[in-house]
């Protein structure tokens, strides 16, 4: 389970990008791998845990959560 925090992200478009913790390219993330109840949206500088997939366009993020406190 890689650990990042949200670079930005684009509620109306459903998407953005996290910057991994370590380093490492930032990660694409489309709102429909976010995991929570309710809107799923994710916030600037918002800590996420989440797996590291391959997309069509590199690597994506998915089952995102938020971190554990």
């Amino acid at each position: 389970m890689a650990q990042g925090s949200v670079k930005w992200f684009n509620a109306e478009k459903g998407y953005g990008f996290i910057t991994v913790d370590g380093g490492g390219p930032d990660v694409f993330v489309h709102w429909s791998a976010i995991q929570m109840d309710g809107y799923r949206s994710l916030e600037e500088g918002q800590q996420v845990e989440f797996e590291v997939g391959q997309g069509q366009k590199g690597p994506q993020a998915e089952a995102v959560r938020p971190a554990s406190a």
